[in-house]
């Protein structure tokens, strides 16, 4: 369960793009067909999903203060966060090298229409804050960095997706003038992260059955005390 509600929030709940943000460049640029937006997602969760686990790996052996105690006790004290942005950044863009070489191997088309964006997506910051996010907040196993790194590149891919479709079908609309292009994307953008923030309850609802069991063991608790003291009241008043 703690795999599937982590998967679940970090694609609707915490999405990059519609939560925090992030990588709004590639998402505004590549969004204008679908078929080139699929591939510019499809690329990043495949670099999301490596990344964020490589990097959980970095942190937890390398990075974090005193990850080097397994090389021993001289090396316990050594700190080496102040490489995490170095690390990260330079596992991201080997990864989107593999990436770009494979693509321009197996399809010349999406290559060529990704255009610049599929090499920016080393410095697309969505790739860069799924490993950051997954530092601050403390992810403890690999197979949860693995889950959230595929989670949030399903939420991004979902997004770009999504306006790439609306975008494809407005073109046909009345747009006021002064609205059209990106006005009338990011109006759009901010509408969808609207609906997306109704998912925040989704996962809540373990929380509510729980503060309620507490609040009618409290309850039963004080019918019981209060008998007690009835009782108790009874016998004083007998035995005067």
């Amino acid at each position: 369960m703690e795999h599937l509600e982590l998967f679940l929030k970090s694609i609707f709940i915490d999405n990059m793009v519609f939560s925090v943000f992030l990588g709004m460049c590639s998402y505004l640029a590549v969004s204008k067909k679908v078929s080139t937006a699929v591939g510019l997602g499809a690329a990043v969760i495949f670099v999301l999903a490596i990344t964020v686990p490589l990097n959980w790996l970095l942190d937890q052996y390398l990075l974090q203060p005193g990850a080097l105690a397994w090389l021993g006790d001289d090396y316990a004290d050594y700190d080496l966060s102040f490489l995490s942005f170095i690390m990260f950044i330079a596992t991201i863009a080997t990864m989107v090298q593999l990436v770009e070489i494979v693509v321009e191997k197996f399809s010349p088309s999406l290559y060529n229409s990704l255009g610049i964006f599929l090499p920016l997506i080393a410095v697309n910051c969505a790739i860069l804050g799924g490993s950051l996010f997954m530092q601050s907040r403390e992810i403890p196993t690999l197979g949860l960095a693995t889950v959230y790194g595929i989670g949030s590149g399903i939420g991004w891919f979902l997004a770009i997706l999504a306006i790439a479709a609306i975008r494809e079908k407005i073109r046909y609309s009345n747009v006021p003038p002064a609205l059209r292009g990106l006005g009338i994307t990011f109006i759009i953008t901010g509408l969808m992260a609207i609906g997306f923030m109704s998912f925040g309850g989704m996962l809540t609802g373990g929380e509510e059955e729980t503060t309620k069991e507490e609040n009618t063991a409290n309850v039963d608790e004080s019918k019981e005390n209060l008998e007690v003291k009835e009782v108790l009241a009874n016998n004083i008043k007998v035995n005067e």
